[in-house]
């Protein structure tokens, strides 16, 4: 995430309620939220009815809407977009498991390429969202490299830079985390 001089000054107007800036900035980050957003979508169910460009919508809504955020830099913006993405994903799968009311086993894959969550179904995204919850209360890093790593889709490098650690600690806190998930997932999948 190398720094955007640009986006962080229309960061700090949006901040002070530039409705302009606020176009500006919707304009210069769009690009990286859709890839976000569509490296999200590549993990959901091959019948998901939320587009990646709706997702970035909702996003760009709910981080702008939810009043004053004192956004820190252009990586802390991308990282809470990404974090946000994820809570409409989990919110769109409550809605839809409680509308079928169903699921099948669960099987969640976080290997070190961040490979999609294959034919997922609502409830296993919902599953990870739940163990991961989990995780933060036993070791937040651990799970705030997950969100980074799996979620945002950074890099070992750009992990460690955003988390201000070393890229061995990433390395290690990503290789406990997910053997620790894939336990509390596939645990969960027999409850």
């Amino acid at each position: 995430m190398t720094p955007d001089p640009n986006i962080t000054q229309l960061l700090a107007h949006v901040q002070n309620g530039d409705r302009e800036a606020e176009r500006q900035l919707m304009e210069a980050v769009y690009e990286e939220l859709h890839r976000l957003a569509a490296g999200y979508m590549r993990r959901e169910r091959p019948d998901h009815t939320l587009q990646a460009s709706a997702l970035v919508n909702e996003a760009y809504v709910r981080l702008i809407g939810n009043g004053p955020v004192s956004w820190e830099s252009r990586a802390h913006f991308f990282v809470t977009a990404a974090q946000t993405m994820r809570r409409v994903l989990i919110d769109h799968a409550r809605r839809h498991v409680a509308e079928k009311r169903g699921g099948a086993g669960v099987r969640i894959d976080l290997n070190e390429n961040i490979a999609a969550v294959e034919n997922t179904e609502s409830g296993r995204m919902l599953d990870l969202d739940r163990a991961l919850t989990r995780l933060a209360s036993l070791d937040a890093r651990q799970a705030r490299v997950v969100e980074l790593r799996f979620f945002a889709g950074l890099t070992v490098e750009q992990t460690a830079e955003v988390m201000a650690i070393s890229e061995k600690t990433v390395k290690r806190d990503w290789a406990v985390a997910r053997a620790w998930l894939e336990g509390e997932i596939r645990g969960s999948a027999f409850a």
